[in-house]
């Protein structure tokens, strides 16, 4: 689970090792002040404030105030959590965060204990054996088989809940992550509930691109990377003439996000921005990708999970699935790329211009496969977050 997040720097293990040891004799011989419980929410490896973990841990401090204090684990190299006023923000890697983690009633985290909550956590999980600790997820389990690292192991199996967003989710962490069922919970995406009204747009006029990453490109020089299928099809499709010409005669807004991983190579791509145009880039760090999903209409992807967001919320995709062979070869999906897919299937870039006209020409504002929705995800209630809390906390 954590090789995607390799880039990330490692802490002074002496350092990490006197905080450590300094916060648990201090949680050992004190009593804890705070009469409410204590939760620890941290996502996105504390870069931003989005996704799951975040939206529910606004819920916790916006519903349940009275009854349980709820931190945010914040990367103290980012500056959104003092700048966004987020309530109870701890940095990640301080003394406070450790200290809090030994004190902590339950954790709730979107992709690794040891990257969202307590950094190094693995080395002295032991240490914890009283806090109840929850997977929340990133997104919707399916296009990306888990990849499970060895310092992952104790992790897993020392977290006591997986929450899932259907029992189609539930079933897959059961059979293919070999969960065992009483730590499978169905409580839907938490941050589904953001989504106040499912209405698609009156006509056809914003476009989001997003693509996930290849964990296999992390070891590519640049002038490697710059030969690789997933740069080449990237810029392909931005500069493609036909697709840039259809923007700009129709009045459309392509908004580009580029994954974080690729910051390093942004440069060969800001020369293709023309706001003018339609063409313009967003920031992968910035907590308007969120936002950007309510704001467009339609999703040009390749399998990022951001689709399940444009599925639920009943808009048009595009899947650019232009190296599924070595994908598959090199990862592995638990659903089909051929059968399973919930949009247009579009192998080449002159096949996503083909499907871009069709949808402008026609004014497709819905998503003609919206009907499988159901099959992934349970709930479309706006009470995701509240199930949560109650089925954890009890609250």
């Amino acid at each position: 689970m954590s090789v995607t997040l390799k880039e990330k720097g490692k802490l002074d293990p002496l350092k990490v090792f006197i905080k450590v040891t300094a916060a648990f004799l201090v949680s050992v011989f004190s009593r804890k002040n705070e009469q409410k419980k204590i939760a620890l929410v941290g996502g996105n490896l504390g870069e931003k404030y989005e996704d799951n973990a975040a939206i529910f841990h606004t819920y916790l401090h916006n519903h349940h105030a009275d009854q349980v204090t709820a931190y945010w684990m914040y990367d103290p190299k980012t500056s959104y959590a003092t700048d966004g006023q987020i309530p109870n923000a701890v940095p990640l890697g301080s003394f406070r965060n450790y200290l809090l983690f030994f004190q902590a009633d339950y954790t709730f985290h979107g992709h690794s204990l040891m990257y969202d909550i307590a950094p190094s956590v693995d080395k002295f999980l032991f240490l914890n054996r009283k806090t109840i600790i929850t997977h929340v997820s990133h997104g919707i389990e399916g296009f990306k088989k888990i990849l499970i690292q060895k310092e992952d192991v104790p992790l897993l199996k020392r977290t006591n809940y997986f929450n899932c967003a259907s029992v189609y989710e539930k079933d897959l962490k059961l059979n293919e992550w070999k969960i065992p069922e009483h730590k499978l919970i169905v409580t839907g995406l938490p941050r589904f509930d953001r989504y106040a009204h499912i209405k698609p747009a009156k006509e056809m006029k914003n476009i989001l691109m997003m693509m996930t990453w290849r964990e296999w490109l992390f070891d590519l020089s640049e002038e490697e990377f710059m030969q690789s299928a997933y740069f080449k099809n990237t810029y392909g499709l931005i500069s493609h003439p036909g697709i840039r010409e259809l923007i700009q005669q129709n009045g459309l807004k392509m908004q580009i996000t580029l994954h974080p991983f690729m910051k390093k190579f942004k440069k060969h791509f800001v020369g293709l921005a023309d706001p003018a145009s339609g063409i313009e880039f967003l920031s992968s760090t910035n907590p308007s990708i969120s936002q950007a999903i309510v704001d467009n209409d339609m999703l040009l992807t390749d399998i990022t999970s951001v689709s399940w967001d444009f599925l639920y919320l009943n808009k048009p995709i595009i899947f650019n699935m232009f190296d599924r062979d070595e994908y598959l070869a090199q990862r592995g999906t638990y659903l089909s790329l051929e059968t399973d897919l919930y949009g247009y299937k579009a192998d080449t870039i002159e096949e996503v211009y083909a499907y871009l006209k069709k949808i402008v020409e026609e004014d497709i504002t819905t998503n003609e496969w919206f009907p499988k929705a159901t099959d992934y995800i349970d709930y479309f209630d706006h009470q995701n977050c509240q199930r949560l809390a109650k089925r954890v906390l009890g609250v």
